[in-house]
């Protein structure tokens, strides 16, 4: 977890390296199954073509589906995924009817004000026009208003592992190793 611009998929692809695990996105595992024409996946198309927001039920089952596959038996990192309470507390059932456990939600924390500065320069080098101060001021509220439960959640389990997410990409990575084992 971390607002916009934290580098959770920076951080996400070099933890995967690091503990040999799956790198699950549930954006991928979405597109995937509506790709595959599942069930789940004609539901979830159903939604975004009515530019409907895709009901949790719906993700869970994403979720379930991919993450009993025999690949994730040695571990996974979720990616995107638990985005809000309702979704975590069926990530919990969801897990414990297929035998799996929850290690950490670790989320990385920064400065918002270098948040934005960070991603206005990452608009202007890769063009993207979402990255202005405004816009990035309401993802990081949407973020937070999501999130702040989240993070009590996962701090009341003691599976919350707070790091800080400004300086080198390295320096973070050996952060997060170090809260995790």
């Amino acid at each position: 977890m971390g607002p916009p611009g934290v580098g959770k998929g920076t951080q996400a692809e070099r933890i995967i390296e690091e503990l040999n695990i799956i790198h699950l996105s549930t954006g991928e595992i979405l597109r995937d199954e509506i790709k595959n024409q599942s069930d789940v996946g004609i539901k979830a198309k159903q939604c975004m073509s009515d530019g409907k927001l895709v009901p949790d039920d719906v993700l869970l089952d994403i979720v379930r589906n991919r993450i009993s596959k025999k690949d994730c038996n040695h571990g996974y990192l979720l990616d995107g995924f638990p985005r809000t309470l309702p979704q975590a507390e069926g990530l919990k059932v969801i897990m414990h009817d297929i035998g799996h456990k929850l290690d950490a939600a670790v989320s990385l924390t920064a400065d918002e004000n270098e948040l934005i500065k960070r991603l206005v320069i990452r608009g202007k080098d890769s063009g993207r026009s979402d990255d202005t101060p405004e816009v990035i001021r309401k993802r990081q509220q949407i973020y937070w208003k999501q999130t702040a439960p989240l993070i009590d959640h996962y701090k009341k389990d003691g599976l919350l592992k707070e790091v800080d997410g400004l300086g080198n990409i390295p320096e973070i990575t050996k952060r997060i190793m170090k809260a995790l084992i």
